[in-house]
Order: C-alpha cells, then structure tokens, then sequence
C-alpha cells in the first residue's frame, strides 16, 4: 500500500523577489516553484550540463523569433558556442537578413485593420511591423546575390554559409547568419523553399537560368553524417516546426547505418504547441523516443512556454555564469566548399559515412 511519505518528501518553496538578483540566481530560485517556471530552471540545467560534456548540440529555431526581436540572442548562442549546428526556418533567416542589412521591424498592433496596412505596403507579424517594399528590396539582393555563384547544387548549409560571408562582407554587423559565418558554424534550412529566401533565389533563376538549386537531400546526409561523426549529440528546439524534426530525423537515419547511435543524449524543447492534436511540433520528448530520436535515459525537459518569454532568462543565465566549453569537445568545422569537414576531415560526397 503507497504511503503519503514516500510521495511528500521535497516541498515547493516559494520564490522570493530580492534586488539585484542576476538572471542564473532567479532561475536557481525557480528549481522550486511549479509548473513551466520549474522546467524552464530545469532546461538551464540541462543545457549546462549540455555545455559540460563532449556532445554536438543542435539547435532549432522554428517561430517568428527574428521577427519577434530574438534574433541578436541567437546570435549570441552562435557566437559564444553553446551550440555547433542551427537549423532554422528560412523565415527567421530572412528576418535576420532583414535587419542585419539596416532594416528594421517595428512595434505595432495586433488589433489593426489589415486592409489598411495592405494598402501602406505594410506587413504584420502579430503586433510587429515591416516594410514590404523594403522585403521587395531583400529579394532582389538575395535574387542579384544569387547570380554571382556557379550553377550548381549547393546544399543549404553551403549557400548559407556564403550568404553569411557576402553579409558581412557588406555590413560588418552581427547577426544570425553572419555570426554563424564568423563562428563556423553550419546552419541548416531544410524548408527554404518556404520563405523568402527560396523566393529570392527564384528570382535569381529568373534572372540566369540554372541558379537557385538547393539541394536539400545533400543536407540530409550531411546531418546524419554529423551525427554518426559525433555520436553523442544534444537537441535544443525553440518552436518545434520543420527544425525540430529535421534534428531528430538526423539521430534515426544515423542509426540505420551505425546501430550504435541510440538519439540524443540531450533534449530541451520551448514550445507553445500540444502533443493531443498529433502535430510534430507539440510532440513530446517521450514520443520521439518511440522513434529512437531521443534516448531512452536523455536527460530532457519541454518547457511549454513563448520563448520570446524564456530564451532572454535563459541566455542571461548563460552569460552571467561562466559558461564556457572545453575547447576540445567543441567542434572544428571547415565549411567554405560543397563538402563539410571537421578536424579536417571531409565528410565523403553524397554518401553516409561508414562507422569507425
């Protein structure tokens, strides 16, 4: 027969509000408070415990977060490495690209008459704005761009890492995709047909038959060969989305060529969806070990929650800790051609790599 002692042993404690507390001592705080406040102090954790040990940490960043006025914190997590690889929606790449070229969004109003804005050339994200004649703008960059380069199949990675370099080469200024560019890092966008970055590229095809050709299945084998490169690997997932699914596809199709691989030791997901309507992005972390996409003793935690609300209390948490990696479990990428390799070592070309 169960004993109420054997449940009511560790008891809540009520968080106290004190001046000049610093972001890592409020989530400390929040370790024993309920519901998401407890698990967004409990994704802290593990992202550190992420940070301590000799794993390759995906993120994904899925949502209207450039938009949304995180695109500088993701940056931060690029630049400061406590992450190796982004995979992202073309929209926040877009958005990012937006600003990083002197652009802004602006705070607006949810409750407006769209007909209204239609009519000023105006776009809505929620309660934010942007030009759209500056995005017409964007495009044509991106479309001029993109009949500079060689026609040919370029994955994702490879031309966002480019993209990168010619960003900053023109603007000098930090963002997503040139901190990633200056940090080495691989950014991944398996749906950029699905954004404005896929329709300035067709744009460029208009403009020179033959550009624009992203190969996505290239992009595929290159995350699975990162996983099977590197096996221990970790999944922060910010909006669920295309990305979300993208990382954990990448543990199951590793495994089918190397068995050993058993998901990711590591998973942290912020998200605003639920798993009873079936949708990937509301799954929780328990399906995906269903899957083989997470392991079945990762350490993990869903976090149910806006991440415009959670990312800027955790990265603080970050950043006013030290949380630097060992430089040896930290990933050395050489990305500047059409094949990735780390340590200096290619991944082979158009083929999964054998197990070692």
């Amino acid at each position: 027969m169960a004993h109420s002692t054997n449940f009511l042993h560790s008891p809540t404690r009520p968080f106290k509000a004190e001046p000049n507390l610093k972001a890592d001592e409020i989530l400390k705080q929040m370790e024993g408070i309920s519901f998401q406040g407890r698990n967004l102090a409990k994704a802290y954790k593990i992202w550190k415990r992420m940070l301590a040990d000799d794993v390759l940490i995906f993120l994904g960043v899925a949502g209207a977060l450039s938009a949304g006025g995180l695109r500088l914190l993701i940056a931060q997590i690029v630049a400061n490495r406590w992450i190796d690889c982004v995979v992202s929606t073309g929209a926040n790449l877009y958005h990012d690209l937006h600003e990083t070229r002197g652009r802004h969004h602006y705070i607006g109003d949810a409750s407006v008459d769209d007909s209204l804005l239609q009519k000023a050339h105006v776009d809505r994200v929620y309660d934010t704005y942007a030009s759209e004649d500056e995005f017409i703008d964007n495009d044509n960059w991106i479309a001029n761009y993109a009949t500079t380069l060689e026609s040919r199949p370029y994955t994702s990675r490879e031309f966002l890492f480019k993209l990168g370099k010619y960003l900053w080469d023109e603007t000098g200024t930090e963002g997503i995709l040139t901190s990633a560019y200056r940090a080495n890092v691989p950014i991944f966008c398996p749906a950029i047909a699905d954004s404005s970055i896929g329709m300035g590229l067709s744009q460029g095809r208009h403009l020179k038959s033959g550009v624009g050709h992203i190969d996505v299945i290239g992009d595929v084998i290159e995350s699975t060969n990162l996983v099977i490169r590197r096996r221990q690997t970790a999944s922060i997932v910010l909006g669920g989305g295309t990305p979300k699914n993208f990382i954990n596809q990448a543990s199951v199709q590793a495994e089918f060529y190397c068995p050993e691989i058993k998901g990711h030791r590591y998973a942290l997901q912020i998200i605003t969806d639920v798993p009873h309507y079936g949708g990937a992005s509301g799954s929780s972390l328990s399906e995906a070990q269903s899957w083989g996409k997470i392991s079945s003793s990762a350490d993990s935690v869903t976090v149910q929650a806006d991440a415009t609300l959670a990312l800027p209390l955790l990265v603080s948490g970050l950043i006013s800790t030290d949380s630097r990696r060992k430089p040896e479990t930290i990933p050395c990428f050489d990305l500047s051609g059409p094949m990735m390799s780390i340590e200096g070592i290619p991944f082979p070309k158009e083929r999964y790599e054998e197990p070692r």
